[in-house]
């Protein structure tokens, strides 16, 4: 691998982050537009694909993930996925200039928790295989131990849209989170299969014509789809600045679980490397924890901002008035 390859895919992969990084924001502030006309996203709506700054964001999206996949091309896994932790900052750094959304002291040290985490995880998780084909990325995925991976994720998808969504979705975000990044890790592995078969067939060995390859895109459409729509929830529901984080350590998690039970790449690791996974699952779990805490603590503080506004003498000046409800409106952001 030369020093030039390495550094295109570097490139590719710092602006992919900051893409990714801003159409968090972009697409918040464009469902926040969008709920001031119509039924919000959390709750089901979909005005928000009306709204021009919510496609923006989605085109910056887009651009982020296919640089991102070409990255790999150029660059080690080991490289270029960490990198994505820069889109936690980016997000957060607009968030807060662009959302008036801040993330409190303990906030940002589980941001850091969970991003350190997710680097140790990266740094020691197995090596990936590179499939030639089509049809062998299909033999992986039909084998016993990646179906009972797929037939157990698409279990915990459906009980997690059938029972916990309707009932949790609008007060924990793990649940929105949660689809989209076992979603995700499918998503993964059939951009994967489409990538070698566009791949090969520039190549002069045509892919169109094996059914796998429109199994595989059929598959990533639906995944991608999927976690578009409970995104826009978690994103018009909770603050972007937790919810980006979050959703990047799950996503980034679960790929790895994925690709190391479909490639068997785990299989080699010596204990060492195994130890380091287990303390990087650890710290995003401290992280994880930590943001949730945060995220109680603002709810928490709201509520008594605003109790303390209608248990007020209802005498009080109008300048009293106007400090109370700015005290409460960093919350009433969210």
């Amino acid at each position: 691998m030369g020093v030039s390859e390495n550094s295109t895919g570097l490139g590719l992969a710092l602006g992919s982050s900051a893409f990714i990084g801003a159409s968090f924001i972009l697409k918040k502030k464009g469902l926040k537009r969008a709920a001031a006309t119509g039924t919000r996203a959390g709750v089901g709506g979909y005005t928000y694909l009306l709204e021009p700054l919510w496609w923006a964001g989605m085109v910056s999206m887009i651009v982020g993930e296919v640089a991102n996949f070409v990255a790999y091309i150029y660059a080690p896994a080991i490289l270029v996925t960490p990198l994505g932790a820069i889109s936690i900052i980016v997000s957060a750094v607009l968030a807060h200039f662009l959302l008036n959304e801040r993330l409190q002291k303990m906030g940002v040290l589980g941001c850091v928790s969970c991003i350190v985490g997710s680097i140790v995880i990266v740094i020691h998780a197995p090596q990936e295989q590179t499939p030639t084909s089509v049809q062998e990325i299909w033999d992986l995925a039909t084998q016993p131990a990646f179906l009972f991976y797929a037939v157990a994720t698409i279990s915990l998808v459906l009980a997690l849209i059938l029972h916990f969504e309707p009932r949790y979705g609008q007060t924990n975000m793990l649940v929105y989170l949660g689809i989209c990044s076992l979603m995700g890790s499918f998503t993964v592995v059939s951009i994967k299969a489409i990538g070698i078969a566009i791949k090969l067939t520039l190549d002069g060995v045509n892919q169109i014509a094996y059914p796998q390859t429109w199994f595989f895109l059929t598959v990533s459409a639906i995944c991608v789809i999927t976690q578009l729509n409970y995104l826009n929830r978690a994103l018009d529901t909770f603050n972007a600045a937790i919810v980006s984080p979050v959703y990047y350590v799950m996503f980034t998690t679960l790929t790895i679980i994925a690709s190391a039970i479909m490639f068997k790449d785990w299989s080699g690791q010596d204990a060492t490397s195994i130890a380091s996974e287990i303390c990087g699952f650890i710290t995003i779990l401290s992280g994880t924890m930590i943001l949730h805490m945060t995220r109680k603590q603002e709810e928490s503080d709201m509520q008594r901002s605003l109790k303390f506004y209608v248990g007020e003498d209802s005498m009080k000046g109008l300048e009293d008035e106007h400090l109370i409800l700015i005290h409460g409106s960093d919350f009433l952001e969210q």
